[in-house]
């Protein structure tokens, strides 16, 4: 096949907006597997709170990089864009079409564009960082990076105390803003990408993110948290959903705060999600009911082969 005769499919949208249903009936068109760029649901034990698509709603379709490693195996995009690329250049031998789905916007980045190149950092830059997150917090460190590069604060998902350490160790090894770094040029990839950002209404957006969290309490949230607490300083479990029970399981908030928490740094994450697909004018946005004219404005991209 020729580079225009290989499409992926990028569905993708904020936390919650419905990307499942949508990803599920395209594969079923298309009759291909669906790969995962979603960082959190990469990891085998998070499982409710990461809103992991179950078996059922798989409905047979292979689906790659869910349950990919685990929570103590250190993971990075950088690793994500070597191993899916990889596999993309395998499935695509056999198909023309293939779907990514997932909210992860520098995971999408990588595939798309390639991952920049960053510097090495000193360990003892590293180790400083994280004795000010434990001494300090998340929050302080985010300020830092507020002041230090405001650009990227407003991309950054700053519950994540993974990127927002990331970033300040280019700064401190460099002396030159995280943002520099991002604006090298694309490396060349051998498909066509189709943008398909999935949206709604912000209110209806945040209705169902409140809903979602309810249901992942129902669904036994607490009790998935509880069993990795003893796990909670590493890297991979720092992350909306897990935090907030943590520190309600250590005794620094009740239940209520902390799920009302968990669901206010969800709309924020959603909102910061929706910030990032934003600066790319490729993505077309659809609401994740209109079915139709997805597969009308997909079925005017891919050539009939």
């Amino acid at each position: 096949m020729s580079i225009d005769h290989k499409y992926l499919i990028i569905v993708s949208g904020p936390t919650a907006v419905g990307k499942t249903d949508v990803t599920i009936d395209l594969a079923l068109k298309y009759n291909c597997p669906i790969l995962s760029c979603d960082s959190r649901q990469i990891y085998k034990e998070l499982n409710i709170g990461t809103a992991k698509v179950t078996q059922s709603e798989q409905k047979g379709i292979p689906h790659h990089f869910i349950d990919h490693v685990s929570i103590h195996e250190p993971y990075s995009a950088g690793k994500y864009e070597k191993q899916a690329i990889a596999l993309l250049e395998e499935l695509f031998m056999q198909h023309k079409v293939l779907i990514l789905t997932g909210g992860t916007g520098l995971y999408i980045q990588a595939i798309t564009q390639g991952l920049d190149d960053f510097p090495d950092v000193e360990q003892d830059i590293i180790d400083e960082l994280e004795d000010e997150l434990q001494r300090n917090g998340l929050l302080a460190l985010s300020q830092n990076l507020k002041e230090r590069d405001p650009e990227y604060y407003e991309l950054v998902d700053k519950q994540n105390s993974r990127r927002v350490i990331r970033a300040l160790s280019i700064i401190r090894q460099t002396g030159k803003k995280f943002s520099d770094f991002l604006n090298r040029p694309e490396k060349k990839r051998n498909f066509t990408p189709i943008k398909i950002l999935l949206n709604r209404d912000r209110q209806k957006l945040y209705d169902r993110i409140n809903l979602r969290v309810d249901q992942m309490m129902e669904k036994g949230l607490l009790n998935e948290v509880q069993s990795l607490i003893e796990h909670k300083t590493l890297k991979s479990l720092q992350t909306v959903g897990y935090q907030e029970l943590f520190s309600h399981l250590d005794g620094h908030t009740d239940l209520k705060t902390a799920i009302e928490l968990i669901k206010r740094n969800s709309r924020r994450y959603a909102k910061r999600q929706l910030t990032w697909f934003r600066r790319d004018p490729q993505w077309q946005s659809f609401h994740p009911d209109a079915r139709a004219e997805i597969s009308k404005y997909l079925n005017n991209l891919i050539q009939q082969a």
